[in-house]
């Protein structure tokens, strides 16, 4: 994304920094810290009474739960938990898809969608994209003990996660001696594990989360600088995207943005990203 103290001053500040649709529910928000006055902002929204949110899962600190039941808070949720509120609703409607299908905004029935989703210039060309709410450098995610640098990545069976920014960089960038793409996070973990692929790469965030689960059999050996961020995707010819991305911006200047990330991912990290290494591709 940016230059290492720019990340850091990022991470402080925590802001800026196949179908659609198999399951949905809607959640009440009040799990969630919520900020800012209710119904100061107006919105139409896709379904009456509640913010209906598209994302792919798991995503764990994003999105605390494995289905749209178990989600009561996580930082992405209780962004759009905020959202809902300043537009004076109650609830979070969940839609959940594969990530191809959410990059490919195939479901026009929402008014957001949310899942650690990479703005870029390729992107933009096609999709809507919210304010930036969070910086989305990438990390190299290896067993523990694995000795990594930028000459031994170019060895490794690396695997990535389908449609991702994360993807075209090991392809473009890194060129390794193979690559292996896989449609959701949990399979090219659980291919890490069994020592079918050295590496797994996506956002450094999440295999961040991912390490601090594995009982230290994880580690993330390093990252790359993107210059990109996580942004909602709207729907084609939204009404709300001015009023969201307002609604983005004012928690970034009000500090909700740092409140979230403070309390939702700090701690399931158990690591600072500005303090991983940097490497060159």
């Amino acid at each position: 994304m940016k230059n290492k103290g720019a990340s850091g001053a990022c991470f402080a500040a925590l802001a800026l920094c196949l179908l659609a649709g198999t399951s949905a529910t809607a959640n009440e928000i009040s799990k969630c810290p919520l900020s800012g006055e209710k119904g100061s902002v107006s919105i139409t929204p896709a379904n009456p009474g509640e913010i209906t949110v598209e994302t792919a899962l798991p995503n764990p600190a994003w999105w605390n739960g494995d289905t749209p039941d178990e989600i009561a808070d996580g930082f992405e949720y209780c962004l759009a938990a905020n959202v809902a509120h300043r537009a004076g609703f109650d609830k979070v409607k969940i839609v959940v898809s594969s990530f191809p299908a959410l990059i490919a905004n195939a479901n026009q029935h929402k008014d957001l969608a949310m899942a650690t989703i990479s703005i870029t210039d390729e992107r933009k060309k096609v999709l809507s994209f919210s304010a930036p709410y969070f910086s989305s450098d990438i990390g190299v995610l290896v067993k523990a003990g694995k000795q990594v640098d930028s000459a031994a990545l170019k060895t490794f069976r690396i695997g990535v996660l389908q449609g991702t920014t994360g993807a075209n960089f090991v392809t473009d960038r890194i060129k390794p001696a193979e690559v292996k793409v896989y449609p959701e996070n949990p399979g090219m973990f659980a291919a890490l594990m069994a020592g079918q692929i050295d590496a797994a790469i996506t956002d450094t965030a999440i295999i961040l989360a991912q390490a601090s689960k594995s009982n230290g059999a994880l580690t993330v050996a390093g990252q790359f600088e993107t210059g990109e961020y996580y942004g909602a995707i709207y729907p084609k010819d939204s009404p709300n995207k001015a009023a969201i991305d307002k609604v983005i911006q004012d928690m970034r200047a009000d500090g909700t943005l740092a409140k979230l990330a403070s309390t939702y991912l700090t701690g399931i990290w158990g690591a600072d990203p500005t303090k991983i290494p940097y490497l060159k591709p």
